[in-house]
């Protein structure tokens, strides 16, 4: 599937952003604060039980290996994820917890691939195999294959449905 179809992705991240702001269910503030965020601007928006998720891919099942927002008390926010077991930590403001999801973003994150997950994963092994190929590690766009460096110092990889699923459970 094609990555790069003028006008497509774009056009359907953007509708995704208008879908999320009319359906009401995310502090205007917060919507605001991750839309001003060129990062995740690029990513398809989804929401689910008021929390604000991020997917590298367009269509259902999105990706779940970003960090989310969630509200919390007093205006204030909470940033966890990938998994659901997995807390970045509290944010005062929405740009504070934006900020948090956007640095824990690989520097070549985006835009969102048009297509599902799944599809996604096809797209990454060949991109993968593809930059093998090459001789040039350095170029591998593979998600399963990034580090991603947080604000705290830490180095981890993003969780990775294909990586899970060669797991197993």
């Amino acid at each position: 599937m094609d990555t790069t179809s003028p006008g497509h992705a774009p056009d359907l991240v953007e509708a995704g952003w208008q879908k999320v702001r009319a359906d009401g269910r995310i502090r205007p503030e917060l919507l605001e604060a991750a839309y001003a965020e060129p990062r995740p601007r690029q990513l398809f928006p989804w929401t689910g039980m008021g929390e604000l998720h991020f997917s590298r891919c367009t269509k259902w099942p999105w990706t779940g290996d970003i960090p989310y927002l969630q509200p919390a008390p007093e205006g204030a926010y909470r940033v966890s994820g990938p998994l659901r077991s997995e807390s970045v930590g509290p944010a005062a403001t929405p740009r504070q917890a934006v900020t948090m999801v956007a640095d824990r973003l690989p520097l070549d994150c985006g835009p969102a691939f048009v297509g599902a997950r799944e599809e996604l994963a096809v797209h990454d092994a060949a991109t993968l195999s593809a930059d093998s190929e090459a001789g040039d590690p350095d170029r591998c766009t593979s998600w399963s294959r990034r580090v991603v460096t947080g604000t705290d110092g830490a180095r981890r990889r993003p969780f990775s449905f294909a990586a899970a699923a060669r797991r197993g459970p």
